[in-house]
């Protein structure tokens, strides 16, 4: 129960950022280059204090490091414009889908055969999230903001492939945030707009509590969850956003994006999920 309540509150606090990303530019509190600046501050704070009081100050030298620092950098930036006119739960989905096609890319390009299963389900993902944008319908968001999400999926989607594997993901994460700082606060001036008070706030809020405490509870509980498990319950992430969106900013919820959602949900449980394995004769 303890494990799967901190699962919860992990998921919960990554679908936050969508909420208090929008939150900040939809009451005009920020700017997008002003509050991805911040939260990738304030972020990298908190990650490199609690891997300090782990095992010392973060290693910011390392092997590809400009990977995981591009790849983060272009995320935090696709993510930030994005929000500008998408709402927090469409935008949430377009970033999972668009993150999980373009993990199965990466896996394809590094030589793995998926099953039939994964290529069946990264194809309906794939089509739910074609028919949620495609341009030309009343009901389909603005081109922009899409591509600048899809940007952001690509860039969440790169950081994971690179970060397999890697014995240190909390120090991985610490380093690459720090590294990514002057970057965003070079994009902050060269875009030069603005942040109030309250934007100011929730930015350190999404980047020191929902991404540098999310991170670490997540990177805590991670290795205790079985693969399947980790990864369908990150379905839960654009749902959350969705609902959070619906109480807190009142979005609405159309008819074209809850179908949107199922299909592209399901096509991702259906990738993801590991096949169950049959008993033996003996019944164990």
């Amino acid at each position: 129960m303890r494990l799967l309540v901190l699962t919860a509150v992990t998921m919960t606090a990554f679908a936050a950022n969508s909420v208090l990303n929008r939150m900040a530019l939809l009451d005009g509190e920020a700017g997008p280059a002003a509050f991805a600046a911040i939260r990738v501050i304030s972020g990298g704070l908190m990650l490199a204090a609690l891997v300090s009081v782990r095992s010392g100050l973060p290693k910011l030298s390392g092997r590809a490091r400009w990977v995981g620092t591009g790849s983060l950098t272009l995320y935090m930036l696709g993510f930030s414009f994005a929000y500008v006119a998408l709402d927090a739960g469409l935008g949430a989905l377009i970033l999972f889908g668009g993150v999980q096609i373009t993990m199965f890319a990466g896996a394809l390009l590094a030589g793995e055969r998926p099953e039939a299963r994964r290529w069946v389900g990264a194809a309906i993902a794939f089509s739910g999230l074609i028919w949620l944008v495609w341009p030309g319908s009343a009901a389909a968001p603005a081109t922009l903001p899409v591509l600048m999400m899809a940007a952001a999926a690509l860039g969440w989607g790169v950081y994971s492939l690179a970060g397999r594997g890697v014995a240190d993901p909390l120090g991985e994460t610490a380093a690459n945030f720090l590294l990514a700082a002057p970057v965003m606060l070079i994009a902050w001036i060269a875009v030069s707009d603005g942040i109030g008070p309250q934007g100011v706030l929730l930015a350190v809020i999404s980047g020191a509590v929902t991404s540098g405490l999310g991170y670490a509870l997540w990177y805590s509980v991670l290795p205790r969850l079985d693969t399947g498990v980790a990864a369908l319950a990150q379905l839960t992430v654009p749902v959350i956003a969705l609902a959070g969106g619906v109480l807190l900013l009142g979005e609405e919820v159309t008819l074209r994006l809850a179908l949107a959602s199922v299909v592209v949900l399901g096509g991702v449980a259906l990738g993801v999920r590991r096949p169950q394995r049959r008993s033996g004769s003996s019944g164990s």
